[in-house]
């Protein structure tokens, strides 16, 4: 069942057990996802599914995925993330100057993919609070993203440009679990802190100006072993 903030997801990929583990962990989140293994099936099924995001292997059978990449470019701004087995520098500036949105080499965590999906949707605009042109409601609580600001009835809470991300990522799926790795792809991305304790930190921070009580957080919850949720 597709979940009220799952989007469409075009996965082009010609190696079938990574095309099918790629789907699984997409549908997983929640998205609709489409697969195909070549370039020019890649583009009818663009035309015709109208995906909000594209996962774009980089060594296809017949168009490369560079080709496919600057056709989409020419038609959309669909946010791209472009999958490749080189890891040379040479070929991520590639992808990345053919219009790709990220880079990721393979081998690749699924996990770590997904969190990248929610990254490039999300600075895409491609979240339910942006698409509604809403903001996120919870009780008293009020996250504005347009506007990046922060309310309860007693007040504005002022946060940091990070605190800020870090909220609004958990906050924009309800309940559902991200570890700190999956967190630090997502609000972080390519600034990847180096200290492992940075998650903790923030969350401590984000929870002693959000909750009423930061010793018995109300949104704001930690699953021991696993990582952070927000509960509505």
């Amino acid at each position: 069942m597709l979940q009220s903030n799952g989007r469409r997801i075009l996965v082009v990929e010609d190696e079938e057990m990574v095309a099918e583990v790629v789907e699984r962990y997409l549908r997983r989140d929640g998205h609709e996802v489409r697969v195909e293994h070549d370039g020019a099936r890649a583009l009818e099924a663009f035309d015709h599914f109208e995906p909000d995001l594209v996962v774009l292997d980089l060594m296809l059978p017949g168009m490369d995925g560079l080709e496919i990449c600057r056709l989409v470019r020419q038609r959309s701004q669909t946010p791209i993330i472009m999958l490749t087995a080189r890891g040379e520098e040479v070929d991520k500036l590639i992808g990345l100057g053919s219009g790709a949105d990220d880079y990721m080499t393979k081998p690749f965590s699924p996990r770590e993919l997904g969190a990248r999906v929610e990254a490039v949707l999300r600075r895409a605009g491609g979240g339910a609070s942006m698409a509604e042109g809403q903001a996120l409601r919870f009780d008293d609580l009020v996250i504005d993203e347009r506007a990046r600001t922060v309310d309860r009835a007693s007040g504005p809470i002022h946060l940091t440009a990070r605190e800020f991300d870090l909220l609004l990522h958990l906050a924009s799926h309800p309940r559902q679990v991200f570890s700190r790795d999956q967190i630090v792809d997502a609000v972080w991305g390519l600034e990847s802190p180096n200290d492992p304790n940075t998650v903790t930190v923030h969350m401590r921070r984000l929870r002693s100006k959000v909750e009423t009580d930061a010793s018995r957080p109300r949104h704001l919850k930690t699953v021991w072993g696993v990582g952070y949720k927000f509960e509505p």
